[in-house]
């Protein structure tokens, strides 16, 4: 891409690569529309996503199904149906789609009830499972043993 943009310039590249999305998705996402008013920002930004996604050991189904699972945690409709259109036309079935969404919905509804109840009751454990997953919890344990 970096070629390209010093041959065709920023606003054309830009351009070009929306034209590409729209034919691979079926649909341009609304940031990269937005983006696309200073093409500096849409390149950059697709230039990280892109470094991130072509070099991963992941199969792009995958990514995709992630990406899918991270945009229904995040109640970002617009994301889901992007991701979800581009899984499918990678390969995804309808029950893995369905299958991310659950799994996300688990989630997502777990850490809502941990910020809650760590607000509601501010003097209880304040650390729970990740301190013993980092290993805080290890000096608990050992005491508890002695």
């Amino acid at each position: 891409m970096l070629k390209e943009i010093g041959e065709r310039g920023l606003a054309e590249t830009a351009e070009e690569c929306l034209r590409k999305i729209e034919e691979e998705s079926g649909a341009v996402p609304l940031i990269f529309r937005r983006m696309a008013g200073r093409p500096e920002v849409l390149l950059s930004h697709l230039l990280y996503k892109n470094a991130v996604t072509e070099t991963s050991s992941i199969e792009p189904k995958y990514v995709e199904l992630i990406s899918l699972a991270v945009s229904a945690a995040l109640n970002c409709s617009h994301c889901v149906e992007y991701h979800m259109t581009t899984a499918l036309k990678k390969g995804a079935t309808r029950e893995e789609i369905l299958e991310v969404i659950l799994i996300a919905g688990s989630l997502a509804n777990a850490s809502v009830l941990a910020d809650a109840y760590r607000v509601v009751d501010p003097n209880g454990d304040p650390c729970g499972a990740s301190c013993d997953v980092n290993g805080v919890g290890l000096k608990r344990t050992l005491k508890s043993e002695k």
